[in-house]
């Protein structure tokens, strides 16, 4: 054999032997982690943050720190994930963009979650009635992944991080209130109770809100001041909206003969302020929906 070609596979032996060696503390590494994540990428929850509330769903934004600790570079189509929060699934979606970490590198992605509320608020009646204040939200992902040499590869990787039990506000109408009948009276207010269980005061930021009864839009208003919340609290708030033109007659008629079977509708729209990063900004959207007689009175 020439001298070239012991050269070659002497090459190679040495190669073959760091890779061995370097597979073999990897693989070591891999035994000592609690979910194994030595010999393929690293998933981890940064934060998320609520980016949209409305009375169906909320969308969320997960930030999600993904490392490679691999000798070569991955590129991955994109990840597939639930989302638990304590054992209950509450989402499944999907991260469609192409994701590339260089070796022994990270990334941060920004995945989205859409929550139904009716499943969500079952998790958390759960939990409340469990008098649990903090849970584990947890992550299962499946990467498609293109390694080189090692070609097409599928990744699944569990993650979770232990945070507080977040509620959605619940907004609830306690009075519709006409004030005294007249031709002339075109102002009314809204009284509702806003309900906070989660153990940090937040702030209604650029309030608007609208009433309809019986499916016609008949008052709107906005409240250009904040609004304070107060934690783990009920707090009532009156919002005073004007009436449109030519309306009040038709509503005090249903108000005074007609309660039982006339439903009322109101929109409440704002921004959620709060110094948690969850609710930081984030906007919500509320109707809630009943007949008059549902009230504790459509006051005239």
């Amino acid at each position: 054999m020439r001298k070239g070609s012991w050269i070659v596979v002497g090459l190679l032996l040495i190669g073959l032997g760091g890779a061995y060696f370097w597979y073999q503390k990897q693989k070591n590494r891999a035994d000592d982690e609690p979910y194994g994540t030595a010999l393929k990428p690293r998933l981890e929850m940064s934060s998320f943050e609520f980016t949209n509330i409305t009375s169906e769903r909320a969308d969320m934004t997960m930030k999600m720190l993904i490392d490679n600790p691999l000798p070569v570079a991955f590129k991955a189509k994109g990840v597939d994930y639930k989302v638990y929060i304590g054992d209950a699934l509450v989402a499944e979606d999907a991260y469609r963009k192409t994701i590339q970490v260089e070796s022994d590198d990270s990334t941060l992605v920004q995945m989205p979650v859409k929550v139904y509320l009716k499943k969500m608020t079952e998790v958390l009646k759960t939990l409340e009635n469990k008098g649990v204040d903090s849970v584990d939200y947890r992550i299962q992902s499946t990467f498609d992944m293109d390694v080189p040499i090692m070609g097409e590869r599928t990744f699944s990787v569990n993650t979770s991080k232990k945070l507080p039990v977040y509620y959605i506000p619940k907004v609830k109408i306690e009075e519709i209130d006409l004030g005294k009948l007249g031709l002339k009276r075109t102002d009314l207010a809204v009284k509702v109770d806003i309900t906070n269980k989660n153990q940090f005061p937040f702030k209604f930021r650029d309030t608007k809100y609208t009433v309809s009864i019986d499916g016609e839009v008949i008052a709107e208003g906005t409240q250009s001041d904040d609004i304070r919340i107060a934690k783990d609290a009920v707090t009532p708030v009156v919002f005073p909206v004007t009436m449109r033109p030519n309306k009040l007659d038709n509503v005090v008629w249903k108000a005074l003969f007609e309660k039982k079977n006339t439903p009322y509708e109101v929109i409440l729209d704002c921004k959620l302020i709060s110094e948690d990063n969850s609710f930081k900004n984030s906007p919500f959207k509320t109707r809630i929906s009943g007949t008059l007689e549902d009230l504790k009175g459509a006051k005239k």
